[in-house]
């Protein structure tokens, strides 16, 4: 029989197996990659592909990606649904919103409820409301001023939501309480893509222009082109890294490019063409640390440990 001290000490080893090292892994890349039907994780310190981290449930094309209160990953897909996936392991927990006409971007807002653009090219686009807990659809949040297939949106610093209109070449600004259409807060985008808020001042991608955009964050004026080159073809989503720098997805050429986050100059290709698989990429997002896919042995430590244990436990009683 095992000693109750030595099947305790292995099970104790096991579960360290199991958990990521202080410090490791501050955070992840995430890329939905269109073409795979999938979610991939890179290492948001140095690029390297993790492993695909969210994939299945029904998932084409996805797009959006946001984490959620509960610390779970929500995903848009072509299927005319919003897909949810465990925070930490990636796994499937299911159809979190349906009924939504080609979802693309998504944010949870100030309310706790989820909203989700719907991109439908050339009909009067608009941004649905769910349920921030059970996912059941509450309104068409808004649709106002002319909103034609719009992509990613985002709550500003003001309480208020802007939306890309692909279709508007512009960022359309709506009342964050009632959806009342409030302005055209920014023009001169040529098809806009994704969206984001940093310090003060509002970045847009450009995906005809393959470029991304700077505008002041309060009175939407444009300041100029902020970041451009590298070899960046019809750039997609994008995102303020852990080490303040700007990361954007580049559609055509299956790439991540980094750039200077005060200046925009180009510093590198973050993740190379086609790591891990990655294709057609849209919207990126850096998440909280994500656990590791145990191995084999590691699983087989666990349940020695367990095992032990339980027969200690008998064997005592």
């Amino acid at each position: 029989m095992l000693a109750p001290r030595f099947s305790t000490t292995l099970l104790m080893l096991a579960v360290a197996a199991l958990s990521p090292l202080p410090g490791a892994q501050a955070a992840v890349l995430l890329v939905s990659s269109g073409d795979t039907n999938s979610v991939l994780a890179y290492d948001a310190t140095t690029g390297e592909f993790i492993r695909t981290f969210a994939s299945g449930g029904g998932l084409e094309e996805p797009e959006g990606l946001t984490i959620g209160p509960d610390g779970n990953l929500y995903v848009t897909s072509r299927s005319n649904e919003v897909l949810r996936y465990n925070g930490t392991t990636g796994a499937f927990l299911g159809v979190f919103a349906s009924g939504v006409e080609d979802p693309a971007g998504l944010v949870f807002g100030p309310d706790g409820n989820l909203y989700v653009s719907s991109e439908v090219e050339g009909v009067s686009g608009s941004v649905k409301r769910f349920d921030g807990t059970t996912g059941a659809f509450i309104d068409t949040f808004a649709s106002g001023g002319g909103l034609l297939a719009p992509e990613g949106l985002t709550f500003g610093p003001d309480g208020n939501l802007y939306v890309n209109g692909g279709e508007n070449n512009a960022v359309l600004r709506y009342d964050g309480s009632t959806g009342d259409f409030i302005d055209v807060f920014a023009e001169v985008i040529e098809d806009p893509t994704d969206l984001v808020f940093h310090d003060g001042n509002l970045y847009v991608s450009s995906a005809a222009t393959s470029q991304v955009l700077l505008f002041n964050g309060t009175t939407g004026e444009f300041i100029g082109i902020f970041a451009e080159g590298g070899g960046a073809e019809e750039t997609e989503g994008i995102a303020f890294g852990p080490d303040g720098n700007l990361y954007v997805a580049s559609e055509l050429t299956d790439e991540i490019f980094r750039y200077d986050g005060i200046t925009g100059a180009f510093i590198d290709i973050f993740v190379d063409e086609g790591s891990g698989g990655l294709a057609m990429p849209t919207f990126i997002l850096f998440a909280p640390d994500i656990g590791p896919v145990p191995e084999p042995g590691t699983l087989a430590l666990l349940s020695l440990g367990l095992l032990a244990l339980g027969v200690v436990r008998r064997r005592a009683a």
